[in-house]
């Protein structure tokens, strides 16, 4: 994993070197994908099992058994490795070992080979199943760590368990396998309540040891009804007396809204991250989970899976379901079965939304009605396979050979004709007159993909996208994320305004993250309005964004709804005590609270519970300066770079260190390096500039004026490269640079002065009197200041 990206600079000319205290992004950890529905890990009082529903419901029973669902987890058997597996003549080389499955015997084990010994894994229980089988060993400290061998259920063979996740980003650690002893691994930290029923981690801390236990493998009947204990002696009380029970007793879903039924079935099926571990059936989603979407490059630009997503976000920009009137059971029986597999109703699936489309599929699909022809699904939601795993496109949207084209991302027209190119499928849609929806896919795709590598030539446009009321949930919920990199100060009111009125949880709550530390009374208003939201996401992201807001300097009511949303915040990162992100994000809220002391406990957990993970010795190395101890702030940041050396972002702040220390040397070697790694670092670019001023005011001036070139929209860069020309005697280019900002109400006031001044000296009073005008009808600058300007306005005859 990577350091979130801070930008720790330092802020004005007369504090050239300050390493600025920064919370920087909260850290979304993912832990193999996915976080299921966990109950409250304090209790499974009434909970009595799937056995106790069989008197009933016998039929149900031998349909949910057999599944899926009901054998997403299972003990390992003889009979079943008879049943299921097949033997492994051969041997796996993975890093300086060797691999064997032995299934001969009552127990199988996995033979590991190598340093001139032999170990044996016992393979206690089994997961999954519809396409690959996983098995865990018991391993140390009680974990269940999942074992270096797979079993391919279609191809019936074995493979590397870790080597298959490998997403393929060249030169990146994303292209390297993770060891299968990583944490990563450990079903009692990863894996949650999606293979198991009633799950208790019981994580004990201070040991570093679990006792986890669970009511049954599998997903039980009780996972989506319910505790049901109330309801079997109910109704076995009725049989006897035969009155009819007042109430149920359990959770019925058959009253269920399509988004109740979503998020029941998206608890499990989505790379999530939670915020509780207290999720029941009918609750809604986004009070217990954030989504993981196209910021994230597990996902294509055009949003296509590239690694394995679990469904939830493609389903959410599907068409059919964001008309909010279709649910998962249209097409899955809550067994997981697929309703219309037999070709002979595979179409109905589409019905009877699309019943035009279905009577007449041949002028839609352009395929003749046949044999050969694909179903409504081999074009819309085509299947793909990662980790040996098949999963299909839920975003149910039409093939865009283009995108394959530019990105590399899958169209259904080649798995078919795997005998031509993109470019063949994209004239055919072309021809088929397909082009304007491709055109507006692409237009999401490129917007994605430049606020990845955050090139914000067309800012101005996604901006603007983002407000559109068409805009598409996942596409703008994601643009707000990577929006946050921009220094650009147009990005605000469309935050806020997002905030404000956006229909979706998922945006607003991205909305209210990337406002942090933005406190304008506009901002302020719409962040604590945003505390009292109706989706705790909401609550907890602007609780967390203002965290760093002092006591005291709110009215009383304000400062009310804060605390309450920030408890929230904490009572969620603190639920799993075996959570090293959660440590870590709890250390980010007690560093913006000022709660040095708890933040450094905090940061010192995460990496107890993970050692080699870079962000919390940097942001530790934040607090031990905020407390003034710099040697041990240098300590962490050194601490950071052993285990990733050539990480920008430490050493940027590393060499900020430097400089508030007095080793003004070093700080210049440690920018350099910066640049040797990011040449378009604008922080090290400015920084080194001003740093060479007085020394070498050329090179100072060629890097003030790389800063303001990478970011122009700065105004910090923008009045510091003025500085410099007016410094050298270069006042007109000075003047030029200035101008370009302050009309448009992105300057400092550094700038309206320094233009000022600057026309002041040339003796055109006019043009200054008209820039000090300019700042004084600044919204965006502070009351003050704009009397100030005002003031300076009026003294030249304004």
């Amino acid at each position: 994993m990577k350091c979130s990206p801070y930008h720790s600079e330092s802020s004005v000319q007369d504090t050239r070197y300050t390493a600025m205290f920064t919370t920087g992004l909260l850290l979304t950890l993912l832990l193999l994908g996915i976080a299921g529905p966990a109950c409250a890990e304090d209790s499974t009082a009434d909970y009595v099992g799937s056995t106790s529903c069989r008197a009933c419901h016998e039929s149900f029973y031998q349909l949910w058994a057999p599944s899926h669902h009901g054998l997403a987890m299972q003990p390992y058997t003889r009979e079943f490795a008879r049943a299921s597996l097949t033997d492994h003549p051969d041997v796996l080389e993975i890093g300086d070992f060797s691999y064997h499955a032995d299934i001969s015997g009552e127990t199988g084990v996995i033979v590991e080979t190598g340093a001139d010994k032999e170990t044996r894994y016992e393979i206690a229980h089994v997961l999954g199943g519809k396409n690959v089988f996983y098995f865990l060993t018991p391993y140390d400290r009680g974990r269940l760590q999942t074992l270096p061998l797979a079993y391919d259920v279609n191809k019936k063979h074995w493979f590397d368990t870790a080597a298959s996740g490998v997403r393929h980003f060249p030169g990146t650690e994303r292209d390297m396998a993770v060891h299968w002893t990583d944490p990563m691994y450990t079903f009692n930290t990863s894996c949650y309540s999606c293979h198991v029923s009633q799950l208790k981690s019981n994580y004990d801390l201070t040991t570093d040891t679990y006792n986890t236990q669970w009511a049954e493998p599998g997903i039980n009947c009780e996972t989506c009804h319910g505790p049901s204990e109330k309801h079997v002696t109910t109704y076995q009380k009725a049989k006897e007396t035969g009155v009819k029970p007042a109430e149920l007793g359990l959770i019925s879903t058959h009253v269920f809204t399509p988004e109740q039924t979503n998020s029941m079935c998206n608890s499990c099926h989505a790379k999530m991250s939670p915020i509780t571990v207290s999720f029941m059936a009918g609750e809604n989603y986004f009070d217990h989970y954030d989504l993981v979407a196209l910021e994230n490059v597990d996902f294509y630009p055009d949003g296509r899976d590239l690694g394995e997503n679990y469904t939830m976000t493609s389903w959410r920009m599907s068409p059919c379901v964001q008309k909010g009137e279709m649910d998962c059971m249209h097409c899955h029986t809550s067994s997981g079965r697929y309703r219309f597999k037999e070709p002979a109703v595979a179409n109905d699936a589409c019905l009877p939304c699309h019943q035009g489309k279905v009577a007449n599929i041949e002028a839609h699909s352009h395929h003749k009605p046949g044999d050969e022809a694909p179903a409504c699904i081999g074009c819309h939601m085509p299947m793909t396979q990662f980790a040996h795993m098949n999963r299909t496109d839920h975003s149910m949207r039409p093939p865009v050979p283009a995108a394959t084209l530019k990105y590399k991302s899958n169209n259904a027209c080649n798995f078919c004709h795997q005998d031509k190119d993109a470019a063949w499928a994209q004239t055919q849609v072309t021809e088929w007159g397909r082009v304007t929806r491709q055109a507006q896919y692409m237009k999401l795709a490129g917007y994605i993909d430049q606020a990845r590598h955050q090139n914000w030539q067309q800012l101005d446009q996604i901006l603007a996208y983002v407000q559109q009321p068409d805009r598409d949930e996942i596409f703008a919920g994601s643009l707000i994320r990577l929006v946050r990199a921009s220094d650009s100060p147009k990005k605000w009111p469309v935050l806020i305004a997002a905030l404000e009125k956006d229909p979706s949880p998922f945006v607003r709550a991205a909305a209210a993250e990337a406002l942090d530390g933005y406190y304008t009374d506009d901002a302020l208003k719409a962040l604590l309005a945003a505390t009292k939201d109706k989706y705790r996401l909401v609550r907890v992201r602007a609780g967390s964004s203002m965290a760093s807001i002092p006591p005291g300097q709110l009215p009383a009511t304000q400062q009310q709804d804060l605390d309450r949303a920030i408890a929230e915040l904490i009572d969620g990162m603190t639920a799993r005590s075996d959570n090293y992100g959660s440590y870590y994000n709890l250390g980010n809220v007690y560093m913006a609270q000022r709660k040095l002391d708890q933040a450094v406990t905090a940061f010192q957990t995460a990496s107890k519970l993970r050692p080699d993970f870079v962000p919390p010795y940097v942001n530790a190395a934040f607090v031990y300066n905020a407390q003034g101890n710099n040697v041990k702030a240098e300590q962490s940041f050194r601490k950071a770079l052993s285990l990733d050396p050539n990480n920008v972002i430490t050493l940027t702040n590393l060499a900020m260190l430097l400089g508030e220390m007095g080793r003004t040397r070093e700080m210049e070697t440690t920018f350099r390096q910066v640049l040797s790694h990011d040449p378009n670092s604008a922080t090290a670019s400015y920084n080194l500039g001003v740093l060479l001023a007085d020394s070498k005011p050329v090179e100072s001036l060629a890097w003030c004026k790389r800063a303001y070139e990478l970011r122009p929209d700065d105004p910090k860069y923008v009045y510091t490269y003025a500085f410099y020309l007016k410094e050298q005697g270069r006042v007109p280019q000075a003047i030029e640079v200035l101008q370009k900002v302050v009309g448009n109400q992105t300057a400092s006031a550094d700038a309206y002065m320094l233009l000022g001044s600057l026309l002041e000296g040339l003796g055109d009073l006019a043009r200054a009197r008209q820039v000090y005008g300019q700042g004084a009808r600044n919204p965006s600058l502070p009351q003050q200041v704009r009397a100030y300007f005002q003031g300076q306005a009026q003294r030249l005859g304004g």
